[in-house]
């Protein structure tokens, strides 16, 4: 599955990624491929700023605001947490399939 399968706006992406401080947003799972339903989550990996601030509320919030977004259901994990993963089968999975759709290496600037 090459298009993606929700309706967000390229900019509403970088709005979102800028607030939250997302250096990476990438998508994987069913919502890239054909298995994705009506009822199907949207699951989401990012890397942050180095020095985003961000707790587990926070994590949560990201996870509500996307959903608010998107008018589904989000999974949200740091990309770092799969790298870091023990289990080589579902990093693999994970990495080798996500798909970005926003990146901003550039050091991240609140102005």
């Amino acid at each position: 599955m090459n298009s993606l399968q929700i309706d967000l706006a390229p900019d509403t992406i970088q709005r979102f990624c800028h607030k939250w401080q997302i250096t990476e947003l990438s998508l994987f799972g069913s919502v890239l491929r054909d298995d994705f339903r009506p009822d199907s989550d949207i699951d989401v990996l990012v890397t942050f700023a180095p020095d985003a601030p961000w707790s587990l509320l926070d994590l949560v919030n990201m996870e509500y605001e996307l959903a608010n977004l998107t008018g589904r259901d989000v999974d949200l994990i740091e990309k770092r947490v799969i790298e870091k993963s023990p289990n080589p089968i579902r990093k693999a999975k994970i990495l080798g399939t996500a798909q970005v759709i926003y990146s901003h290496m550039e050091a991240y600037d609140p102005a």
